[in-house]
């Protein structure tokens, strides 16, 4: 089998988590700038096979898309035209940052440490990546 990634998308940086080779584990794997995160695919798929992105799709309490779909949206469909053979699906990042931040109290770091924003958005891949295997569970 190959891995499913995950993005969190945001204009400044982006938190990719990934699954292991049998898509049992999801793992957050780094943060990166939003410029370089199509280059940083690009080699990460050289090296790994990935048979889908699930990219945050940020939306409203009111099920419309937020402020942020604007920045998402377009990184989306270059997505799709850079790897027209890895399927890419979206996936409701409600709450995920809050989640994140949630964690990383419970995990029991430091104030310091849980105003790391990298680790933050790192977390909500994370996070977004666990929730989209769940729901393929559920099919």
């Amino acid at each position: 089998m190959a891995r499913i990634m995950a993005i969190d998308y945001g204009s400044k940086r982006v938190g990719i988590a990934v699954t292991d080779p049998l898509q049992i584990i999801a793992t957050g794997l780094t943060t990166v700038h939003s410029k370089d995160v199509i280059d940083f695919i690009k080699k990460y798929v050289e090296r790994e096979e990935v048979e889908c992105i699930v990219v945050g799709e940020p939306k409203q309490m009111n099920n419309t898309p937020s402020e942020s779909a604007r920045f998402v949206d377009p990184f989306v469909v270059h997505l799709r035209r850079t790897f027209p053979k890895i399927k890419v699906e979206r996936m409701d990042e409600r709450f995920t940052s809050k989640m994140a931040f949630q964690t990383m109290i419970d995990s029991g770091l430091k104030k310091k440490d849980r105003q790391n924003k990298e680790l933050v958005d790192e977390i909500s891949a994370t996070i977004i990546l666990q929730s989209y295997m769940e729901q393929m569970k559920l099919k």
